[in-house]
């Protein structure tokens, strides 16, 4: 039953497609969302740890769109910290960020707020990942929806990104 719904969570996200057609190894981790909950990315590690799956806020990576000068970009950070918008700004190229707009988010991505991934997203943005990630031989970041994470090698996140490393976090 469970190998039946993961693969249901194979073919359910853009993400997770993008990822099966590029033949890029990953694996999705599945758990139990509580609707009341909106501290997503804690909840995916609360979660998944009680699945007996071995992952850290500092390996489970959140997905933040930033504004920067009027244009979107994908910032992808560890849960553990806070997102240092003036590295964002920097990273691309601009003066001035702040988060976009939640409405605005999820109209360029085509996912909701706390399931936003950096893959399959519906407009391709500039997407840059904490360099911290390169500690990690995999890391997870949302699969395209609550509860559904997707573990992969960092190097392959970029590259199905088109990303690149920057240092984004503080704390």
């Amino acid at each position: 039953m469970a190998k039946r719904r993961e693969q249901r969570a194979e073919a359910g996200t853009p993400a997770l497609r993008v990822l099966a057609e590029r033949g890029v190894a990953h694996t999705a981790h599945p758990y139990e969302h509580d609707p009341a909950t909106t501290a997503y990315g804690e909840e995916a590690v609360r979660a998944l740890r009680a699945a007996g799956v071995d992952v850290s806020a500092e390996r489970l990576f959140k997905t933040l769109l930033v504004d920067v000068d009027g244009r979107l970009v994908c910032a992808v950070v560890p849960v553990a910290a806070m997102l240092d918008l003036k590295a964002v700004a920097a990273a691309a190229g601009g003066k001035k960020a702040a988060m976009a707009d939640p409405a605005r988010a999820q109209r360029s991505s085509g996912y909701v707020v706390g399931g936003i991934s950096p893959l399959g997203q519906r407009t391709a943005l500039p997407t840059f990942v904490d360099t911290s990630a390169q500690r990690f031989s995999t890391v997870f970041v949302s699969a395209g929806r609550r509860g559904l994470q997707v573990e992969l090698a960092p190097g392959d996140l970029l590259v199905t990104t088109g990303g690149r490393y920057a240092p984004l976090a503080r704390g």
